[in-house]
Parts: structure tokens; C-alpha cells; sequence
């Protein structure tokens, strides 16, 4: 039976005239979630690192086993907020779909690869994991030699993905006066990707939502979930792997608590974390918090930027202020402890360092003016290149390039450029 929370608007295609073979049986939303599945893209993710780089433990999350995560909770939040409200309707392959998709763009060693990648590419647009994503989805989704093609996501499939609607150039001009004029962080589409908010507009994305926290605050509501789902993932489950993989104690936590004052030190959640550290019994106790921060979800009516066009945009997402205060505690916590330890720095000083010696290569090779003349990137990317006559098409084609390498392709392809003693050429083939 047709759902009355999802319209033909929801179900538009990017790119298409149609959503398909007349004879599929599947709805758009399932579609586009077996895309994802069976997609090149998303295996890669098996690869890639979350917290740890890929390898180095054999319990740790990886990307894929965090998007598979994250697709499993924004489905259990979308059937608990169903049967909450019956006037919504949320599609639990639409939910999954976009949980399974929200880090198919970003590059091999974890964020520490996607800083860099924004810095190389500071005279080209800047680099964001999401708006990668994106650009998978709507443009390098299937790769051929005579060009890439996107999947033809659905209107709210897309939109779900879409964390960010703020423009990189926007973000840039509209920093304060105060503050020095810099290329932005993070939290943007590239510029060129203003194409896609009109599409997920319906139309020209409305001019009163185009500064950059407005724009960014304009979220459907399966990307509110997946926002939500995501958080509650990496914040519960970086716990649990880093007690597993020896950076957290109770020893640890209760050192860095007390340099935080008086106020995290006696917290109760913090006291009893340091409980379930001293009896082992942390991965049974943050089971049932998943479920705890999944029940805690609830929806108010809102008038969004878009509710005229899809009831999308007609509910804000809302999770009680403890809870979220309680996934924010866990975030430092793995941010102070895990992501700044000098183990992790150091693999992320490394990190950085391979992603822009490759980088520079390749430019040196395939883009700078009156460069060397070697062709060292592989196919398809190579004829992707060379079909280009701008520079800053060039640069981004690179960018692609890079970005779906896995950590051990990255590492490997360094080992072939830079060390004499590795392997041969024929390897790359």
C-alpha cells in the first residue's frame, strides 16, 4: 500500500526520466538502498578506517561495519518514532539506505585523510566527506572509461544523505570580519553541488536559507534520524573498542576527568562508566544504551524550509537533554583520550604525510603546467583526466581518485612511488 508520508516529489529521480525497470517490483527507497549495498563504493568501506586504522586490530569497527550500524539504529529509531506518532510513516528502507551511504565519500585513513585532502584542495574548492558522498551518488557512482555516472538517487534519498547545504564559497565570505579570511573546515557542498540543493528543492533553493547556518540547519527528517543514529553509534561504540584496544582505563579516564574540574569528575555518568571499567562490564552496558538513546527520540511538529513540498520537512527530530549531554561526555572523551594520544597522532602525522606526497606527485604529473609528462595515474582515472582541460576540473577528478583508495591501496601505492626496493610496476595493472 502507497504511503501517505512519502509523495511522487520524494520519489524523483536525479538524472532520470524514470525510477527504473517498469518491470521492478522494488520501491524507489529499496532501490536505492541495494544500489548502495552492491555498489563498488560501499565494499571499499571494509578498508577504510573509523578509529583505528584498517588492519591494525581484528575487533575494531571499520567504515563499513559503522555504516552498517548506523543503518540498523536510524531504522530502529524511524519503527520507534512510527509507532510514537502514528501520523508518520518513515521508510525503513529509506533509512537504511541513507545510514548505509553517509560515509561512502570519505577518504582512506579517517578524518586525518579528509583534513588533508580539504587542505591540498584549498585552491580548488576544498575537500568535505559529505559532499563526496554526494558526489558519488549524483556523478561517480559507476566507473567506466569513457566516464563516471551517478546512481539516479531518489529526491529524498539524496536529501537524507545531505548533512550540509552550505556552499564552500559561502562558508568562506561569510566568516566575521574579525576573524582571518580562511578557506572553511568542514560542514559545506562544493560550489558546484548548489545544482543538487535546487533538485532537492524541487526548484531554485530558497534564497532566505542560503547563508551557511541556515542552510545547514535545513535537514529532512531521515537525515535528522541518520544525524541522530550516527551520533549515537560512534560515540557509544569508539567506547567500547578503544576499552578493547587498551587506550581507555579506569586508570585513564579518572586522570583525565579530574584535570576537567569538579563538575565531569562527579558526574554521574562518568562515575558510572568508571564503574563498568573496574567490573568489565562495559559492551553489555552500552548494548542496552543504544536502546536507551534510540527510545529517548521523539518528534514536535516544525515548518521547515521545504514542508510545502514534503512532509520531510514537517517534524524536528528531538533527543532529552541529558542524553545528548551523556553522548557529548562519551565524545570527549574518545577525543581527548583515543583521537589526541600520541599513538593515533602519530599514525595520523603519517597519515597526512602519504596523502599529500601522492597528491603532489600526481599533480606534478597530470596537472601542473609543463608538468613531467609521465602518466602515473591507473585507468579509468587517467582518461578522466586527460579528457579535462581546466585545472580545477582536473584537480577534483585527483581528489576522486584518491578519496576511494583504501587505507592498504593508499599505503601500497606510496610503497610503488616512493620506495625503490617495492614491488614493480606491473603490480599496478
Amino acid at each position: 500500500m502507497p504511503s501517505l508520508f512519502y509523495n511522487d516529489f520524494d520519489n524523483e529521480r536525479h538524472g532520470a526520466n524514470h525510477g527504473g525497470s517498469d518491470a521492478d517490483e522494488r520501491t524507489a527507497f529499496q532501490l536505492d538502498r541495494d544500489r548502495v549495498i552492491f555498489s563498488y563504493a560501499f565494499r571499499r568501506l571494509q578498508s577504510k578506517t573509523q578509529v583505528f586504522q584498517s588492519g591494525e586490530y581484528d575487533f575494531y569497527r571499520t567504515r563499513l561495519t559503522h555504516s552498517l550500524e548506523v543503518a540498523r539504529i536510524a531504522r530502529s529509531i524511524g519503527e520507534h518514532l512510527n509507532r510514537e506518532h502514528p501520523e508518520v510513516d518513515l521508510d525503513g528502507d529509506l533509512l537504511e539506505a541513507v545510514g548505509l551511504s553517509h560515509d561512502l565519500g570519505h577518504p582512506p585513513f579517517g578524518h586525518i585523510g579528509e583534513r588533508k585532502l580539504n587542505e591540498l584542495m584549498a585552491s580548488w574548492g576544498g575537500f568535505e566527506g559529505n559532499a563526496q558522498t554526494a558526489r558519488i551518488l549524483t556523478e561517480i557512482f559507476w566507473q567506466r572509461k569513457d566516464g563516471p555516472r551517478g546512481m539516479q538517487p531518489s529526491r529524498a534519498f539524496l536529501d537524507g544523505v545531505l548533512k550540509y547545504k552550505a556552499l564552500w564559497l559561502d562558508c568562506w565570505t561569510h566568516q566575521t570580519p574579525t576573524t582571518d579570511a580562511t578557506p572553511p573546515d568542514n560542514h559545506f557542498l562544493y560550489d558546484d553541488q548548489a545544482v543538487l540543493r535546487d533538485f532537492v528543492a524541487g526548484g531554485e533553493w530558497p534564497s532566505s536559507s542560503t547563508e551557511p547556518y541556515l542552510a545547514n540547519a535545513a535537514k529532512s527528517l531521515e537525515c535528522q534520524v541518520m544525524d541522530w543514529a550516527d551520533d549515537t553509534a560512534y560515540s557509544l561504540h569508539d567506547i567500547v573498542d578503544s576499552v578493547k584496544a587498551g587506550y581507555l582505563t579506569r586508570a585513564s579516564v579518572e586522570r583525565w576527568a579530574e584535570d576537567q574540574g569538579e563538575e565531569t569528575a562527579r558526574s554521574p555518568v562518568l562515575l558510572s562508566l568508571l564503574d563498568q571499567l573496574e567490573k568489565d562490564h562495559l559492551e553489555a552496558i552500552f548494548a542496552r544504551k543504544l536502546g536507551e538513546f534510540v527510545r529517548s527520540s521523539t518528534l514536535e511538529p516544525f515548518e521547515g524550509v521545504l514542508a510545502a513540498q514534503t512532509a520531510r520537512y514537517r517534524w524536528r527530530l528531538c533527543v532529552p537533554q541529558e542524553i545528548q549531554d551523556e553522548c557529548a561526555l562519551y565524545k570527549r572523551i574518545a577525543f581527548n583520550l583515543v583521537f589526541r594520544s600520541p599513538r593515533i597522532q602519530q599514525v595520523e602525522f603519517k597519515s597526512g604525510f602519504l596523502i599529500e606526497r601522492l597528491f603532489n606527485a600526481f599533480f606534478d604529473c597530470h596537472l601542473k603546467p609543463g608538468g613531467k609528462g609521465l602518466k602515473l595515474l591507473p585507468e579509468p582515472a587517467l582518461s578522466w583526466v586527460e579528457r579535462e582541460t581546466e585545472i580545477p576540473a582536473r584537480a577534483r577528478l585527483l581528489c576522486d581518485y584518491l578519496t576511494q583508495l583504501t587505507d592498504h591501496e593508499a599505503i601500497r601505492l606510496y610503497r610503488h612511488l616512493f620506495d625503490p626496493e617495492f614491488g614493480s610496476i606491473t603490480d599496478l595493472l
